[in-house]
């Protein structure tokens, strides 16, 4: 896929998987040619974007297309930072910000937050604020150091890849681990979970590549007219 239709389809199965937050959040995508990174352009929920809604913006937040998301700096700091990542994910899953606020480590109670298990999951420290800025943006960059995502408490999450894959993935693992740990914190004070050996290991075998890219062709499915377009 080219970067639009990246661009496009990502939005989409995020919106599919639950993270659709009205016209908010939004996923990069590094373009090829070092020009910046190509996001929906604001105004749009996720699960509205087509190929005339996705616009450039060039590393200094302007672009040839007009408006862009206040935001833009939560990915092209992350992409300055990390080279090996293509594409950059920021949404406000309910069950990420309900777990950021209990203040605990996220427990491996489950397959999916074993993911996160070998680079752990950071938090935001800088501000609850939007990252409207190249200094806040470079402080998110900072704190998600080489893991896959960083936890944004009272805001939502950052996630990364060095694939379209990769990063929607992570995200979706990232709410689902949450909301895991929520319900069973709900319960009563947890007991079980696999330790942090055991999870990194568990993590490179249950989450290798070949099984990320089985669940994004897996959600890609439920989209009308992008399964055949994923590659």
């Amino acid at each position: 896929m080219d970067a639009v239709s990246t661009v496009v389809t990502g939005s989409l199965v995020l919106a599919e998987a639950g993270h659709n937050d009205m016209v908010w959040g939004h996923l990069a995508v590094r373009d090829p040619d070092g020009r910046g990174v190509w996001m929906k352009a604001p105004g749009w929920g996720l699960d509205e974007v087509e190929p005339d809604r996705v616009v450039l913006v060039h590393w200094d937040g302007t672009s040839p297309h007009g408006k862009v998301h206040i935001e833009y700096p939560i990915h092209t700091e992350i992409m300055k930072a990390r080279p090996e990542v293509t594409v950059t994910i920021h949404t406000h899953a309910s069950s990420v910000n309900a777990f950021s606020a209990l203040g605990v480590p996220l427990r491996p109670l489950s397959h999916d937050a074993t993911v996160f298990a070998e680079h752990g999951l950071p938090r935001y420290t800088a501000t609850a604020n939007l990252v409207r800025t190249a200094e806040l943006g470079r402080a998110l960059a900072d704190d998600l150091g080489q893991a896959r995502a960083c936890l944004m408490p009272q805001h939502g999450l950052v996630a990364v890849g060095t694939d379209v894959a990769h990063a929607v993935m992570t995200t979706i693992l990232l709410s689902r681990a949450c909301e895991i740990q929520l319900t069973a914190q709900a319960a009563g004070e947890l007991q079980h979970w696999t330790d942090d050996e055991e999870a990194v290991e568990k993590g490179r075998f249950v989450w290798a590549d070949s099984q990320l890219q089985a669940g994004w062709r897996y959600w890609t499915r439920r989209i009308p007219g992008t399964a055949a377009v994923t590659g």
